[in-house]
């Protein structure tokens, strides 16, 4: 039997075996955790939103600027004008290649080159180019009961030279079109490589750029990107890499490069710019009625909504100047006389767009328009609104500002829809103009409501006296 003290003994070696157990397990653990060799980091595929805002014709603008706004990590979206900034940001980095796009289709590609700061904002400066011409593939006709392309397959017997004055004997191998197997010779060495057809593996070129592994890349220009990089020193810098920024013209280096633009000139155009480290196929967002008459329709309640929200009455019908009557005519036209509907109120400057922001979904529709008014007393609206199963609307973002709140509530001015996050479902970019600072606003359509889920940060600009 054991005594009390044996007993005591006995349990206190045992909970001293477990705990010391137990601190080599978690120690062991610890250690494992922080051996870095088990830690696999791989940079994200990135995609980057900009803007480019142009003068000129579409594809050879006169001037040119690309105004980055957002950039998604695989996790969420982040504020393009500042991300990974070295000093200019990820996105206006040297090459970087931007899909343009307008409702999803691809209108050309416009190649970043270098970037500057407009009041204080980075803009990046390049060419526009068109986009390339598909590949024709030229396919080959398949018999569909030809046994020289049939899936069966067949077992030849090897020929000897004897065989070939033999009847209804087969040509040699070598004159066919037909795949042989070969056994390698144990002295042949090297020379299994002279088969043409025979696969082989190519190590990629490696550039200076390519020297971090951490740091996520945008789409590169494919001819570009095998040119060598020119640098210079820059007093201050501690990196010898580190390539020198020029506003401008470059000197020689990445080819031509359009003027860049400044200010807020009234005939400047806009459309959205992509670039994806992947490549994704377009989307287009259209909506396509299924009758003309159900669009113009919705198009009309829309416009009355504006009309109610700027205060805009309707405008009364200005009845014909009268005319010389005699007895008869005055009978006549007491008799048939009718009361002309009054003519709705004009909308200046009216924008009317209609997406498809999802596969299968309905029709998102978007209005924009300005009262007809001197411009200090303009008024401006908004509507963003979807149609029900019943043929009314369903308004989800309304904007109302005028000419004097224009900083407390800036006017918003549609740019398109984009797929900020490669999901497959587009979002509405607006541009929200106050009268010396501007802002991007991305908003999600989503089970019948608008929800602003990225605003950039503040753009100032200049405006032009008049």
């Amino acid at each position: 039997m054991f005594s009390a003290n044996t007993f005591k003994s006995h349990y206190f070696r045992v909970g001293r075996a477990v705990s010391c157990l137990t601190a080599v397990l978690v120690t062991a653990m610890a250690a494992g955790a922080q051996y870095p060799g088990q830690v696999a980091q791989k940079a994200p595929v990135l995609r980057a939103v900009g803007v480019l805002e142009w003068v000129g014709d579409e594809g050879k603008p006169k001037k040119a600027r690309l105004i980055p706004i957002t950039i998604f990590d695989g996790d969420q979206l982040q504020d393009g004008s500042i991300y990974l900034a070295r000093p200019q940001p990820l996105g206006l980095s040297a090459e970087v290649e931007y899909e343009l796009k307008r409702t999803g289709k691809n209108i050309g590609l416009f190649d970043i080159q270098n970037a500057g700061q407009e009041q204080g904002f980075w803009m990046g400066y390049g060419t526009w180019k068109p986009m390339p011409a598909p590949k024709a593939t030229a396919s080959k006709p398949i018999a569909l009961f030809d046994e020289d392309y049939s899936d069966r397959p067949v077992l030849h017997r090897k020929h000897h030279a004897d065989d070939a004055a033999q009847p209804g004997a087969k040509k040699d191998s070598k004159d066919t079109d037909e795949p042989t197997l070969h056994r390698k010779d144990a002295g042949s060495g090297p020379a299994a490589d002279d088969d043409p057809d025979r696969p082989t593996l190519r190590r990629p070129k490696t550039t200076a750029a390519d020297d971090d592994p951490d740091r996520p890349k945008l789409k590169k220009d494919k001819k570009k990107a095998e040119d060598v990089g020119h640098v210079e020193d820059l007093p201050g810098a501690t990196d010898p890499d580190r390539p020198k920024l020029k506003r401008g013209k470059s000197e020689g280096v990445g080819g031509e490069v359009s003027p860049s633009l400044m200010g807020m000139p009234v005939e400047m155009q806009q459309a959205v710019a992509v670039s994806d480290g992947r490549d994704t196929p377009e989307h287009p967002w259209i909506f396509h009625w299924a009758n003309h008459d159900d669009e113009l329709a919705m198009k009309a309640k829309l416009e009355d909504e504006a009309r109610t929200a700027l205060g805009l009455g309707a405008v009364a019908a200005q009845a014909p100047a009268p005319a010389k009557t005699t007895a008869k005519s005055k009978t006549a036209r007491a008799k048939t006389h009718l009361t002309l509907p009054p003519e709705p109120a004009a909308l200046a400057d009216e924008q009317f767009h209609v997406f498809e922001l999802a596969y299968g979904a309905g029709a998102t529709l978007v209005l924009s328009a300005h009262t007809d008014a001197p411009e200090p007393e303009q008024k401006f609206v908004t509507l963003v609104a979807q149609p029900d199963f019943y043929g009314n609307l369903s308004v989800l973002l309304k904007q109302v500002t005028d000419s004097r709140h224009l900083d407390d509530t800036p006017r918003l001015r549609l740019v398109d829809a984009v797929d900020a996050e490669a999901s497959n479902r587009g979002d509405l970019l607006f541009e929200a103009r106050g009268a010396t600072e501007r802002h991007f606003v991305l908003y999600r359509i989503y089970r019948g409501r608008a929800e602003a889920v990225f605003t950039s940060a503040p753009i100032s600009f200049v405006v032009a006296a008049k």
